[in-house]
């Protein structure tokens, strides 16, 4: 088990400020609890049609869990939240996570899938591999780089386990989504960003 605060000393170790690290593990509820496989709130269907996990709601155009920790929103005609479809741009066209997984997420010469994996994965252990690269090796020669100093995916790791836990639930299809389909960025968003990138 590990808990915040051997977390935080981990990622001051990659070269984060704590203040940094803090920002980009917002919403790791789930930081202090035991090893073992979480339980997933499953997929539900909400009564506009739209997809989300069970008990997740609304907070200022962020979609949570009761335990904080972050989800997806993906409206019936495709639109998703901004944080969701940040996550999509980050993991496919910003953040470089295609080019070793696949743009679709179903691994490739070079990385694992993810879709199967996020289906069990918490937020916590998807943030503890990208900061500090997998070091075992669990189909052929698979090493994932240490990615704890790296604003441009770390800023933006929470958008990225929301798209691909959207991805492993079937809320989301590998398909690109339509741009003006998405919410607008939320303040809050704008807010983290800048105080992330400093």
């Amino acid at each position: 088990m590990q808990g915040q605060s051997g977390q935080a000393v981990r990622v001051r170790q990659l070269g984060f400020s704590f203040l940094s690290a803090a920002i980009a593990l917002e919403g790791a509820a789930v930081l202090g609890k035991a090893e073992a496989a979480p339980e997933v709130a499953p997929m539900v269907t909400l009564g506009d049609g739209s997809k989300t996990q069970e008990g997740a709601k609304e907070q200022e155009g962020k979609w949570v869990l009761p335990d904080g920790a972050i989800t997806y929103h993906v409206k019936a005609n495709g639109g998703l939240d901004w944080y969701t479809y940040s996550g999509f741009k980050r993991y496919n066209d910003l953040g470089g996570c295609a080019a070793c997984h696949g743009p679709s997420a179903h691994g490739s010469n070079y990385g694992p899938e993810l879709v199967n994996a996020l289906r069990t994965m918490d937020y916590a252990r998807f943030v503890d591999m990208v900061a500090q690269h997998v070091r075992k090796k669990p189909k052929g020669d698979f090493v994932m780089p240490d990615l704890g100093s790296n604003k441009s995916v770390m800023c933006y790791i929470g958008d990225i386990y929301t798209y691909l836990r959207a991805r492993s639930q079937g809320a989301l299809s590998a398909m690109r989504p339509v741009s003006r389909l998405q919410a607008p960025k939320p303040e809050q968003a704008k807010a983290f960003e800048t105080k992330c990138l400093e």
